[in-house]
């Protein structure tokens, strides 16, 4: 019996499956990142391979949210809270390879004056210029990536989009069955703290709808 087969059984212990279930894992992947598909009887796994190299309970927690995530279905399991728990404490380990330097300049300032330099570095990348996704934060890579439409904004603008995904660095996420939750009340309350959060506000819609005129128009 594979894990995923596992997995399956431990959710569902007096249900037979139904399907064919299989794994595989990819270099295709970004670390730590997966997906489950279901192709008429066939349940197929894609894992990246640094999944092959963790605990096999927390490997199983993984496969388990994922079943969860397909089948629409909501249960808690050990296994689960095992996966959770090792995606929290992953960027400890996630090595620090790509820090762009002026991201790098809004890191600094934004943990030193809201986090008393408790942060710890992450990676920082520019992504696509976009309005849509201003910034992200992704936990199986510890990076911080922030559209490059802020390329040459006005520091607070910079550093109130950071602000925003260290607070999800900081604050990870909260589990609600199998659904995880990530800007709680907590979040919310502490993201108005930042010195101008309302002028910020204002002047990111402003440099939004400059961008998009730019897009349509080209200038």
């Amino acid at each position: 019996m594979n894990l995923a087969e596992t997995a399956f059984q431990r959710l569902y212990p007096s249900r037979e499956s139904g399907y064919k279930i299989s794994v595989d894992y990819s270099r295709k992947f970004k670390p730590y990142n997966a997906n489950v598909r279901i192709y008429g009887k066939n349940l197929t796994f894609n894992l990246s391979k640094e999944w092959d190299k963790v605990n096999d309970e927390i490997v199983i927690g993984l496969m388990q949210s994922l079943i969860l995530k397909i089948l629409r279905d909501r249960k808690e399991t050990t296994n689960i809270d095992l996966y959770n728990l090792f995606i929290k404490k992953l960027h400890i380990f996630i090595p620090k390879t790509k820090i762009d330097p002026a991201l790098e300049k809004a890191f600094d300032r934004v943990n030193e004056k809201y986090f008393y330099g408790l942060i710890e570095k992450s990676n920082l990348e520019w992504g696509k210029n976009t309005t849509t996704k201003l910034g992200c934060y992704n936990y199986q890579t510890d990076t911080i990536t922030i559209s490059s439409i802020f390329e040459g904004a006005d520091d607070i603008l910079l550093d109130y989009v950071m602000y925003h995904e260290m607070l999800h660095k900081k604050h990870k996420f909260r589990n609600v069955g199998n659904r995880s939750m990530h800007h709680t009340g907590r979040f919310k309350q502490q993201e108005k703290e930042f010195e101008g959060h309302d002028e910020a506000e204002l002047e990111i819609k402003k440099l939004i709808r400059k961008s998009k005129r730019r897009s349509i128009f080209g200038f």
